[in-house]
Order: structure tokens, then C-alpha cells, then sequence
């Protein structure tokens, strides 16, 4: 059985240094929940909080409703999963799987039986007795997995383990990763910097910034519904515009008035953003009535298989960025002709920059 993790008003504060102010957030037994955010966002700190290797500064750590405080590593029922694994290289496949049930006490042959089974859970059958080194870093990850899994976690927390892998493997593994959590139930705890892992294996998404946790979500809500700039800049592009607000449907910016949704806070005489994706924008010869509009003039055009940005500057020397689908029916601008940056009210949202404080 999985469990909730309830965190309370926790903070961990380093000397000086406040790495994590004030969260609170409770994760759902059997998700799989991501933390999401640039190096040093605090992260990694509320992992191993979670974890017992770091105990907070302040509020409170409940795993299926018991507090945590006090309670060591070995006795709390997570396992951690490092960034680099630390797999034992001199033990075959089964014994490092088998590891902490042997710190347990189990028999020698319960764990090579436990040990199988979980190698043909995380689609490793026949390696029980391979050297970790003729494994590849896909098949090493999965025997992190296994071995994290033999001790019967309640939750499974990991630390950037895609990291190291290259692109295309680092793909593959989440999808996997996301088939283990769902064959398992158990709660998983993820923590990337890296946007598409979160966005494409998460049931949800918490964004984190210098600390403070800025907003939680599904993928779909993160992306489409950003809580401030901060989440809409580092959760995908943007073209952006600085202004002002004017009432609750049009922003003012140096290059004209738009229409735009208002995200939380903005008041009329605001000053912030207003935020479009590059896929919610198009170039048009003549501007539309019902749209946004931008002169802009075309610098660049970036192939990227399945799709094409054109990078257009506009009069204030800014550059904009506009997704196209690779296809041979839609003709590319030329670099240097002038066109229109058109985005529809719909797809504009303005949002404050500030990152706010406690959650």
C-alpha cells in the first residue's frame, strides 16, 4: 500500500540561506507527483526532508498521517533513488536488487526469489546474474528501480535519475518509469529540472522557485494556466510583452494595446507581462481585427523535424519565436521580408512576475 505525504509549513533554512520557505502540500497515496525547478529552488532539500536525511527547520513531515520527526531513514517507509545510482559494481544483478533485504536479515535464497521477481516487474528477465557493467545506463536505472522496490516502500522518491542518460534513452525511461508506478501503486516523488520529464510522466506538478513552491497542478493546468510569469517562462516558451494593465480585458505595451486573459493578482494599473506560446502564435501579412498584432520582421528560420521555428524581430529589437508544423503545403518566410506576429486574446495572458512568498 502507498501513502499520502503531508507536508506543513516546512522550511529548511541553511545559516543564512532559506532553501525551502514555508511549504505546504499534500502528495496522494499511489501518484506520481513531480517537483519541478531550476538548480537550487529547494527541491532536492524537500526530498531529503521527506527522506529523513535533512529534518526541517520548521512544520512538519506526516507519512500516512504520522509525523516524521525523529524517525531516521531506515525507519521510514520511503526508498531513495540517488541521481547516480550507486549500484555496486563488484555484486551481480540479484544481489545489489536483493541488497537491503539482506541488511534485513532475509535468506539468501528468499532474496534471489525476490530479486527475479522484481527483475521481470521492470522488464529485466535473465540478468540476475549479469555484472553491473554489462548493463546498459536504461537497464542500471531499472535495477535502481528494483532494488529501491524490494524493501516494500510506502513511497519512492527520486532524485533526477534520468539525468544521465542520453536523450533519447532518458525518453524511453519515462515512459517506463510511468508504467513501474502504475503496475506498483506505489507514491512516487520525482524531482527534475527538466520540464518534459514532469509535463509527460506526472499525475501532478509542483514548480518551484528560490524556495518557494509557486504553484501545483496537472501538466495541462501548468502549461495552459501559468500562476505567475515565473511558472509560464520556465514550464515552456513564450513570447513575451511588458505593459501595463488597463481593465480586465486589455494590457498596454509599447507596441499597442492588447486583449488578454488576466491571471491571478493583475488589477488595473498593473504592471507585468503578457505571456504567448510560439505555437499560439502565427506570422500574417496583414494584421486581423479580431487578433493581436505585432509588425515584426523575419531573422531566422530553425529546422527541427517535425517542426519549424521562425525567429522575427519587432521594432523594439526583440526577438519572437512562431511554431510551425513541417509542412510542405505551407510555404516559409523569407529572411528579411516583414510580416505580422498575430496571437489570439484567448492565448494572451498577463501575469506578475513576482514569486510569491509561502504557498
Amino acid at each position: 500500500m502507498s501513502e499520502d505525504i503531508k507536508l506543513t509549513n516546512i522550511s529548511m533554512q541553511f545559516g543564512a540561506f532559506r532553501a525551502v520557505d514555508n511549504v505546504s502540500i499534500t502528495i496522494r497515496a499511489g501518484e506520481f507527483f513531480s517537483f519541478l525547478g531550476p538548480s537550487g529552488c529547494g527541491k532536492t532539500t524537500i526530498l531529503r526532508m521527506i527522506s529523513g536525511f535533512n529534518q526541517p527547520t520548521a512544520g512538519r513531515v506526516l507519512i500516512g498521517d504520522k509525523d516524521m520527526r525523529d524517525i531516521s531513514p531506515n525507519r521510514r517507509p520511503t526508498a531513495l533513488i540517488f541521481q547516480n545510482l550507486a549500484l555496486f559494481p563488484l555484486m551481480p544483478v540479484w544481489e545489489n536488487v536483493g541488497f537491503g533485504l539482506e541488511v534485513r536479515h532475509v535468506s539468501k535464497r528468499e532474496r534471489r526469489k525476490r530479486a527475479e521477481e522484481l527483475l521481470r516487474l521492470v522488464d529485466l528477465p535473465g540478468t540476475a546474474d549479469k555484472r553491473i557493467d554489462q548493463l546498459s545506463g536504461g537497464q542500471k536505472q531499472r535495477v535502481a528501480i528494483a532494488r529501491a522496490l524490494a524493501v516494500e516502500p510506502k513511497v519512492l522518491l527520486l532524485d533526477e535519475p534520468l539525468s544521465a542518460l542520453d536523450l533519447k534513452l532518458r525518453q524511453h525511461m519515462r515512459s517506463e518509469l510511468r508504467a513501474i508506478q502504475k503496475r506498483t501503486n506505489i507514491t512516487f516523488i520525482y524531482i527534475t529540472h527538466d520540464q518534459g520529464e514532469a509535463l509527460a510522466m506526472s499525475d501532478r506538478v509542483g514548480v518551484m522557485s528560490r524556495g518557494v513552491l509557486q504553484q501545483v497542478g496537472t501538466p495541462l493546468e501548468v502549461y495552459n494556466t501559468p500562476a505567475n510569469g515565473f511558472v509560464a517562462s520556465f514550464v515552456g516558451e513564450n513570447n513575451r510583452f511588458a505593459g501595463k494593465a488597463i481593465d480586465q480585458a486589455q494590457f498596454a505595451t509599447a507596441l499597442g494595446v492588447f486583449k488578454a486573459r488576466f491571471g491571478p493578482g493583475i488589477q488595473p494599473g498593473t504592471t507585468a507581462k503578457v505571456y504567448i506560446r510560439p505555437e499560439h502564435s502565427t506570422l500574417e501579412d496583414q494584421p486581423n481585427g479580431s487578433m493581436n498584432s505585432v509588425p515584426v520582421t523575419v531573422r531566422a528560420v530553425a529546422f527541427e523535424g517535425n517542426f519549424i521555428y521562425v525567429h522575427a524581430v519587432d521594432t523594439q529589437n526583440t526577438t519572437h519565436v512562431v511554431q510551425m508544423r513541417n509542412d510542405p503545403a505551407t510555404p516559409l518566410p523569407e529572411i528579411g521580408v516583414q510580416k505580422h506576429l498575430t496571437f489570439a486574446p484567448e492565448h494572451s495572458m498577463v501575469l506578475s512576475d513576482v514569486v510569491a512568498q509561502g504557498h
